[in-house]
């Protein structure tokens, strides 16, 4: 008798699994759109499209600010021929497509309109997702553009255009996942992220056009996504608050009585924050364990699951990598028998108190940020921003005294080398000839277009922004007419304005003093050399929005005793370079997470010389061993990557350059 006739025959009361996707997406649509097309054939069951910072950010490839981020961390669209071409092949009235999309998600779900409406594809038949939560691009990943309040009138434009003209669509994704990444406990993703609900369901309630009938059904389409770390029966309480909490919030605070529109939905990926470059292989377990905090609950089950690649504090997964996570979700789903019970934990008293304390403090949390006036006003005062990077530093500051063990980075750390991350090709990388040949695509595609009808477009976007009426209608109609990235996002910049989110490190209460002592007595070593504390310039060039760890550089330092600079992110080589000189700093720190750090670093350390500066250059960020190198031949001091946690010693280490400098 074989495994298979052991194991018996498969329910028939079976669930459905969820949906499986992979997070894709990179140097340009033709190149993306064959991936695609390969993981749909390996048995994914829907799209998760990664795009590149320039078209999150709202910028053309020929922006300054593009230089080194095109094509990078997802794929560049920059206009309809570019979504064509993304989607080629792929009937989009069948295929369910989620998009990582929302400072531009109006533009990105117009120009997905348009591809649907020259594919023949019933607008009421596309299902999907836009992530479109603007609130936690304040808190963590940085791709906002307008301010909190504009932003939520865009994100409330989606939501109710959607539920008449693509029911099936989810609008939103209120989004914990990087709030954890950007050192969220799980009380405050919880509350974080509900508040966020709220304050976008206020906004829904109060348009004219969306009727008491109406609203439920629009609630019902509200979606979720989340993360999951490695603490596993935490995490899988969480999932079980989020769906009690949302159950009680919608139907007490809302009146919402069907329980099906009341129900928490919820798309995952787990924890990227977590993933090590030492010892990457034992990465695979960590996104296993974490999956099962988000399967295993039938009531607390995500409805879509994408994975990361083992290798991605490494760099760009390859394919191999890829089908490697969709496979751990397809054995779990298919060769176990998981799917075939009801909730395996009800009943738990253990489960039951985790999750009854987890509410109680998300709850209280919750009450705070309503006291203030809501997530919109929480993020203005910078009140949840600072409280995400001191949790930050306190899951730094155990790890780095050996209280949080993380296995091959602070124990265990004798390995064998591995196999799997050795030799050329490990990781994917994008070359820079992308850039010039999106360029070059775009300048053809401008001249190419009925000009006129593009800037009559246009100048109908603005006027329904002025008047503050629902920009969909006018953002597909500049799609077709052959509008850019850049020029939407400009409409509306000049309109909206552009914002400065806080940083969160413009405190003195962050940090703890304990463990401080190498880098402390660095800086006053380096402070007696200098007759002063050094001075140290952190800076983000480039789109990357990631600055988690730039914040934690930042706060450690300061608590050492050096005069720390950090601007925040999305900033210009030219612009670094300036503040340096009018600091007259004693060192640059320069955090990269984007793979765009040979460009940028470049460009940085070429202004200096031509500026006669000769300020020591640190970089951190993922960066492959091959491009350390070339990142020390341009005159770089030191690079830092992931292995090299241990912030204590990387203070000093600055501090030590510094005084050296003097």
């Amino acid at each position: 008798m074989t495994a298979t006739q052991q194991s018996g025959p498969q329910s028939a009361q079976r669930d459905r699994p969820w949906i499986f996707r992979t997070y894709a997406g990179h140097s340009d649509a033709a190149e993306s759109n064959r991936l695609y097309r390969t993981n749909l054939a390996k048995g994914q069951t829907g799209l998760s499209v990664a795009f590149d910072l320039p078209t999150q950010t709202g910028y053309d490839p020929d922006h300054v600010l593009a230089r080194g981020e095109v094509g990078k961390v997802g794929v560049p669209i920059s206009h309809l021929g570019d979504m064509r071409a993304l989607f080629d092949q792929i009937p989009l009235a069948q295929m369910n497509t989620s998009m990582t999309i929302n400072a531009t998600a109006a533009w990105l779900l117009s120009l997905y309109i348009a591809v649907a409406d020259e594919q023949g594809a019933d607008r009421r038949l596309l299902q999907g997702t836009t992530q479109n939560d603007l609130v936690k691009e304040y808190l963590s990943r940085g791709t906002y553009v307008f301010p909190p309040r504009p932003s939520m009138q865009l994100t409330t434009d989606i939501v109710v255009f959607t539920a008449n003209e693509l029911p099936k669509w989810n609008p939103t994704n209120v989004c914990s996942y990087h709030l954890q990444e950007a050192g969220a406990s799980p009380v405050q993703e919880l509350s974080f992220a509900l508040a966020t609900a709220i304050a976008l369901l206020d906004s829904i309630r109060a348009r004219p056009e969306v009727s008491p009938e109406e609203f439920p059904g629009i609630v019902g389409r509200i979606s979720f996504f989340v993360n999951a770390g490695m603490r596993f029966v935490t995490e899988l309480c969480k999932m079980r608050a989020f769906v009690e909490l949302w159950d009680e919030i919608t139907l007490g605070r809302y009146g919402v009585a069907d329980e099906a529109m009341r129900r928490f939905r919820y798309g995952v990926q787990v924890n990227s924050l977590g993933l090590t470059e030492p010892q990457p292989e034992n990465n695979v377990y960590r996104i296993l364990i974490e999956m099962l905090a988000v399967t295993l609950s039938k009531k607390a089950r995500a409805r879509a699951v994408q994975l990361p690649a083992w290798n991605e504090a490494l760099g760009l997964p390859r394919p191999f990598d890829q089908q490697w996570s969709l496979r751990m979700q397809q054995v779990l789903a298919y060769e176990t028998d998981l799917l075939e019970f009801g909730d395996i934990f009800d009943g738990s008293t253990v489960v039951d108190a985790k999750v009854s304390d987890l509410k109680a403090a998300a709850l209280e949390e919750l009450a705070k940020i309503d006291d203030m006036g809501g997530a919109l006003a929480a993020v203005e005062t910078g009140y949840m921003k600072q409280a995400l990077v001191e949790n930050g530093a306190r899951r730094i500051e155990a790890i780095e005294r050996g209280e949080q063990v993380v296995v091959g980075v602070n124990k265990f750390t004798n390995s064998e080398p591995s196999p799997l991350s050795a030799g050329d090709g490990a990781v994917v990388t994008v070359p820079d000839s992308v850039e010039i040949e999106a360029v070059a695509r775009l300048k053809a595609w401008r001249s190419d277009r009925d000009a006129k009808a593009a800037a009559a477009a246009l100048a109908e976007l603005a006027a329904s922004a002025r008047e503050n009426r629902n920009v969909m209608p006018a953002s597909i109609a500049c799609a077709k007419a052959g509008v850019t990235t850049g020029e939407w996002a400009q409409t509306l910049r000049e309109i909206f304005g552009e914002y400065r989110a806080p940083t969160g490190v413009d405190t003195t209460k962050l940090g703890d003093a304990t463990g401080l002592a190498t880098a402390k007595a660095a800086v006053e070593k380096a402070t007696e050399r200098l007759g002063r504390p050094p001075r140290f310039l952190v800076g983000k060039p480039g789109l990357d929005g990631h600055s988690n760890g730039a914040e934690q550089i930042a706060v450690r330092a300061r608590d050492a005793g050096m005069n720390v600079s950090y601007g925040g992110i999305r900033q210009t080589p030219e612009e670094i370079v300036s503040e340096a000189r009018e600091s007259e700093a004693d060192i640059i720190g320069l955090s990269i997470l984007s793979g765009s750090h040979l460009p940028l670093v470049r460009d940085v350390t070429a202004r200096l010389r031509v500026a006669g500066m000769e300020v020591p250059v640190v970089v951190g960020g993922i960066i492959p061993p091959d491009d350390e190198n070339a990142l020390r031949n341009m005159g770089v001091a030191r690079v830092y990557t992931p292995k090299d946690f241990a912030l204590d010693g990387i203070i000093a280490d600055v501090a030590g350059l510094a005084a050296k400098k003097g």
